[in-house]
């Protein structure tokens, strides 16, 4: 191999909404700086969500299909409090969504084929304390309907 090329075989997570493709960590000796680079596909209209992080930010990009993406501010001393955010992203509208903590979202394959994300977080996955705190997409404590409505309004 060419001197200062590296390669690593990537590992991929499967489950029954799809697979979970880690690329780039910064905690690995071919990283030079951000958090963690990753791919996720979800199969048509699997809904992954709710989730939120306390100590990671997310950037979101959809590069294959198109996904519809929804945040919710349950942040208490958010001005924004209880607010819903949806976007609907992907081939037909090439968007990053950047994440803040403390933010729910999550994200629904739209049509009829995989839709294919990557997400560029500023902290890498531990695998011994996850920051990821989840809800069911059908939970009462968000007051959103993920086929195709709102509730409560």
């Amino acid at each position: 191999m060419i001197e200062g090329v590296n390669t690593k075989y990537l590992k991929v997570i499967p489950d029954e909404r799809g697979w979970l493709m880690e690329i780039l960590r910064c905690d690995e000796d071919v990283f030079e700086k951000f958090g963690q680079v990753y791919f996720t596909a979800a199969y048509p209209e699997v809904v992954k969500g709710w989730h939120l992080h306390k100590i990671q930010k997310d950037n979101l990009v959809c590069v294959n299909g198109m996904i519809k993406v929804v945040l919710y501010d349950g942040r208490n001393k958010s001005s924004t409090y209880g607010e819903l955010n949806e976007f609907f992203i992907g081939e037909k509208n090439p968007m990053m969504i950047n994440i803040p903590t403390h933010v729910y979202h999550g994200f629904q394959a739209l049509g009829h084929e995989i839709a294919m994300c990557i997400n560029i977080s500023t902290q890498p996955y531990n695998y011994d304390k996850p920051d990821e705190y989840r809800l069911k997409p059908d939970t009462d404590k968000i007051p959103y309907n993920w086929n195709n409505e709102a509730k409560n309004l």
